[in-house]
């Protein structure tokens, strides 16, 4: 957290081009930024209802439904994910809005415990807000990273200071103005273009209770250990490199389109998506040839049009670091099956093959359109590769058997495991992960229980 240069900046995905710029927070402003979250915490936060919160939750979904337009052209503006998958989000974050606020008073309810026998009187658990946390958030989901973690948190009554990405100020401002219009006091919810020296500053005030990061191991590693210092809470959503295991199906062209859509959405650079492609062998040969097939039409385009399903990286800079990694991987031995060439900041989506482990391709996460796909012998084969990778976040798995799926989600280390379906994300279930990919939950119940005073109260 030593970078004190950050530039918040619109820059053209494809060119190059900055756009606009946007000046970082001075001290003395971020200083009274805390302040007032601090304030508002303990007059707003703690006297509002929940119902009262909730309305205000199910007014920023409403404003997120009629902005819709303005707020997926920033974030392709931003990033250059496709438009129609931009739309997407936006829906998706007013859902999780609707979700928290439709189920606040039953999160937040007292919870009864029963006593020991012969134990008198009676116990609950009251749950309620612990004061102003800090978002970190990132550049690949500009909204719905946001909604995950804003929502449970303000309807508990907590204060959210939030650090978008430098890359998506236009987002940002966007979404502070969504809570103010909705009629969130001011304090609430407050945006700071902070830099990376400011932020370790923000962690360790002890106004500060809670800290979450959606971002890399590295910078999941830095928050992580100026909160340790400051016995400040911390919650990670890191990197992934998910396997995709098919073992059986009774319909390979569903579960080709299926492999081929994890992959290439947010243009690849999605964290939860599909990396590793284990397929057992007596399907491997047709797999690869209709995945080759499947990902060889799918062409780099304008994201900006509606029907993309392919668009520039998200930064020149991210573009280098993909053809590094893919040359890399080739003088290590993978072979190229289709693709790999870089249109500008663009890659045509790539299918490697012989990715062994001594290749550092075999363990490293590609943040672009990029699969490794392995033969596996059999069941076993398939979870020793799926596991034998630093990061545990999510999980795919195919096949006909149901014993199977069960037996093989229960020995995947990972947070999550999804059986038979991909882009089944919904506001109830819980997403995190395990190992380097982080720690903590968001969504459903599990997001309402991060940042939450669970207070006993024990009766005589």
């Amino acid at each position: 957290m030593n970078d004190t240069a950050t530039t918040y900046a619109v820059t053209d995905p494809a060119s190059g081009e900055v756009l606009a710029t946007f000046p970082t927070i001075t001290d003395d402003e971020l200083r009274q930024a805390i302040a007032t979250a601090d304030d508002t915490h303990a007059a707003w936060g703690r006297s509002s209802t929940v119902a009262e919160r909730a309305a205000l939750l199910h007014r920023v979904a409403e404003l997120y439904r009629e902005r819709r337009e303005a707020l997926a052209t920033t974030i392709v503006r931003e990033m250059a994910k496709p438009i129609d998958q931009a739309y997407g989000e936006v829906d998706f974050c007013a859902d999780i809005y609707d979700y928290y606020a439709d189920h606040a008073e039953e999160f937040l309810a007292d919870q009864p415990i029963t006593l020991a026998e012969g134990s008198e009187g009676s116990a609950f658990v009251r749950k309620s807000s612990v004061g102003v946390l800090l978002g970190i958030m990132p550049w690949n989901f500009p909204a719905y990273q946001i909604a995950r973690f804003a929502g449970p948190n303000l309807v508990i009554g907590n204060t959210v200071l939030l650090k978008h990405a430098p890359q998506c100020p236009e987002s940002a401002l966007a979404i502070e103005a969504v809570f103010h219009d909705a009629g969130f006091p001011a304090g609430a919810y407050t945006n700071v273009f902070a830099t990376n020296d400011q932020v370790a500053d923000v962690i360790a005030d002890p106004r500060v209770q809670g800290v979450s990061l959606t971002g890399s191991a590295r910078a999941g590693a830095a928050v992580a250990e100026i909160a340790g210092r400051n016995l400040t809470k911390v919650v990670l959503e890191l990197g992934g490199s998910d396997p995709f295991i098919l073992l059986s199906t009774d319909d390979l062209d569903a579960v080709v389109e299926s492999a081929v859509a994890t992959r290439l959405e947010g243009n690849g650079q999605v964290c939860n998506a599909a990396k590793r492609f284990l397929v057992a062998d007596h399907l491997y040969d047709d797999f690869l040839a209709k995945f080759t097939a499947a990902m060889s039409a799918v062409e780099p385009t304008d994201p900006s049009v509606s029907g993309a399903e392919l668009g520039p990286l998200s930064s020149p800079t991210a573009a280098d670091r993909l053809e590094e990694q893919l040359r890399h991987a080739v003088d290590q031995g993978a072979s190229v099956v289709t693709g790999g060439e870089r249109r500008g900041n663009a890659f045509t989506p790539t299918v490697l093959t012989d990715v062994t482990p001594d290749n550092d391709a075999y363990r490293e996460e590609f943040f672009g359109p990029v699969a490794a796909v392995h033969r596996v012998a059999d069941e076993d084969a398939a979870i020793a590769i799926a596991n034998d990778t630093p990061f545990g976040l999510g999980s795919y798995l195919f096949t006909t058997d149901a014993e199977q799926a069960l037996r093989v989600a229960d020995r995947i280390e990972a947070g999550m495991v999804y059986v038979n379906i991909v882009g089944a994300d919904s506001p109830e279930l819980p997403f995190g992960g395990v190992k380097a990919s982080g720690f903590g939950r968001e969504l459903g119940p599990f997001g309402a229980d991060e940042f939450v005073n669970k207070k006993l109260i024990r009766i005589g």
